[in-house]
């Protein structure tokens, strides 16, 4: 479907004066990233940026660092004129932004032989543009900027030979580390699903003008490939432990403001807790069903076994869209939407970049309407090209109350498309964006949606929580070197029952895919939770769970120490004041 056929009519906001202020700010930034990556940009939201594309070419770092530099110390020099708290908020969170991103070029120069997936990049160049909720009227140039990859625009070479310059450039520099041998071998695998991915793109939205490009990038790829194999996968590390340096920057990044053992130590106590909690319900679960069973582990198995398959899926998990919705009004969890929510099953390329459930999230700028969607994968490439890995963790009954309670509604779909509805600035839209501020609340939905859900739901809910904990203790424990690969795969597959496909994807993220991120979700539901019953503390029979959400997703993507002080200084005095409601919401409108 288009994005008229399906989406409700863009929102306008007749924002206050300090978001119009902030946004202003935000410019020098994002004209930053216009710059250094349009297909990115373009993708967020802003406009004009379709038929560009990356510069491939050697010395991306310090042209990021040259841009970036004089961006920061503009925003730097804005603070001691601005007078307005809300104002001040977002100018820090964007400072920060700016030199999170020069700090991440100089660490990179500093330990790295320069390698990314480049299939990977390019398949994402062009499904930026081709989408059922971007306007068609812009796909062709989707053509234009694939031509401009393969090098077949006039001023434009080969991304393949700019990306092959590039890592020429530092592969034998003394003191740098290549990537990890199983990313390079993984990336090699996975190569022939992204270029086909983009074919496949080209054939759904039937355009025209692509295919001698498209035969050129996919022979070019190749010999790309073969240039990875041949020389950088020889200079790959056995070890895929980071620096401690970068790892610590990668916590940071994801919104970890904790030392790695202690975000373990709290998660172990808390996977503890689970485990207590499931084994307390099993056997309610096991009854039911009429199963003579009590273990939890052997409980979640024989729920595994009755699998949605093919056409049924997407009617099944409709149906649960509709369960939670009804549960959400009656509950009043939270308020909902009169539009419906998009959900779809992931393309093999798809899969293949994030080999879990998502939500695809809808432009933060400049929204035309679009929404976000609910994307399920089924099955992931293997280890080598044409093989395949089944889940069967997301495509039974008791499994789609929590994913779609955490993907879909009162979880990101309303978490994104509430800071569109409200006009939330760009700092706290774009530059607040990290995995504990979004991941944070997809969790905390999973859990206030918990109560409510039938047993089996609730069991596999904890279990997905009893996932969560697990990833904020092994994630660290695998870079300090006190667990191997091997043994946090028995974890997952043992006590958090996952699938052979599923613990494989969950260690390769930990290793090499994202180091760090999936911290994240405890992390920051941990935090929200505590926010929450702090309120609660304050606020007694005054607490109102559906006012205090709503607040939550009106503020955007703020880090949970600018959340706590939103809550602490507007969210209560509003409630114990009511006089002071009207005021205070249009300010944070």
């Amino acid at each position: 479907m288009t994005a008229q056929s399906h989406n409700t009519p863009a929102t306008k906001h007749n924002n206050p004066e300090w978001v119009k202020r902030s946004d202003g700010n935000a410019q020098i930034l994002l004209k930053v990233i216009a710059e250094l990556s349009p297909e990115g940009a373009g993708q967020i939201g802003i406009d004009g940026l379709d038929d560009k594309i990356s510069d491939f070419s050697p010395g991306a770092n310090e042209r990021a660092r040259r841009a970036l530099t004089p961006a920061v110390q503009q925003l730097e020099a804005k603070l001691d004129r601005e007078k307005d708290p809300l104002v001040v908020q977002d100018l820090h969170i964007l400072i920060k932004a700016g030199k999170d991103s020069i700090k991440e070029t100089e660490l990179s120069d500093k330990y790295d032989i320069p390698y990314s997936n480049l299939s990977r990049r390019l398949f994402f160049g062009i499904r930026a543009l081709l989408d059922d909720q971007v306007e068609p009227s812009r796909y062709p140039a989707a053509v234009v900027r694939l031509k401009k990859y393969a090098g077949m625009e006039p001023g434009f070479k080969p991304a393949v030979d700019l990306e092959e310059a590039t890592i020429r450039e530092k592969l034998n520099t003394p003191g740098l580390i290549g990537p990890y041998k199983g990313e390079v071998e993984k990336d090699l695998a996975t190569s022939s699903t992204y270029i086909d991915g983009i074919g496949k793109l080209f054939e759904k939205y039937h355009l025209q003008g692509y295919e001698e490009a498209y035969a050129k990038l996919k022979e070019q790829m190749t010999g790309y490939n073969e240039f990875v194999t041949r020389e950088v996968l020889p200079k790959a590390r056995a070890d895929f432990r980071l620096p401690p340096e970068e790892y610590a920057f990668q916590l940071e990044q994801v919104g970890i403001d904790i030392p790695p053992a202690q975000l373990a130590q709290m998660a172990h106590a808390s996977f503890d807790q689970l485990q207590k909690q499931m084994q307390e319900l099993a056997p309610v679960v096991a009854k039911q069903h009429g199963w003579n069973l009590t273990d939890y582990r052997d409980v979640i198995r024989q729920l595994k076994k009755d699998q949605w398959t093919g056409p049924s899926i997407l009617p099944n998990y409709e149906k649960r869209i509709a369960e939670i919705e009804d549960i959400i009004r009656k509950q009043q969890l939270v308020t909902l939407p009169d539009r419906p929510m998009r959900i779809r099953l992931a393309s093999a390329a798809e899969a293949a970049s994030t080999p879990a459930p998502n939500m695809h999230p809808p432009r933060l700028l400049n929204n035309h309407g679009e929404s976000g969607e609910f994307v399920l994968p089924l099955s992931i490439p293997g280890n080598k090209a044409g093989e395949t890995q089944k889940f069967d963790d997301f495509t039974y009954a008791a499994a789609s109350w929590t994913l779609e309670a955490h993907e879909g509604r009162p979880g990101h779909e309303l978490q994104f498309d509430a800071m569109i509805e409200h006009g939330i600035s760009a700092a706290r839209a774009v530059f607040a964006f990290n995995s504990v501020n979004v991941e944070g609340w997809g969790l905390y939905a999973e859990a206030i949606t918990l109560p409510y859900m039938p047993p089996d739901g609730q069991l596999i809910s904890l279990d997905f929580r009893l996932l969560r904990a697990a990833r904020a203790f092994i994630d660290p424990e695998l870079q300090e070197g006190k667990l191997t690969p091997d043994q946090a795969r028995k974890i997952l597959t043992n006590d958090v029952v996952t699938s052979t496909a599923m613990a494989n994807s969950e260690v390769e993220r930990y290793m090499f895919w994202a180091p760090g991120q999936a911290t994240a979700y405890f992390y920051g539901y941990t935090r929200l939770e505590e926010l929450r019953q702090e309120t609660e503390k304050k606020l007694g029979t005054n607490f109102n769970q559906k006012k205090f959400h709503d607040f939550i997703l009106a503020q955007g993507l703020l880090p949970p120490n600018l959340l706590r002080k939103a809550v602490m200084d507007d969210f209560i005095p509003q409630t114990l004041h009511p006089t002071n409601v009207a005021e205070t919401a249009a300010k944070h409108s």
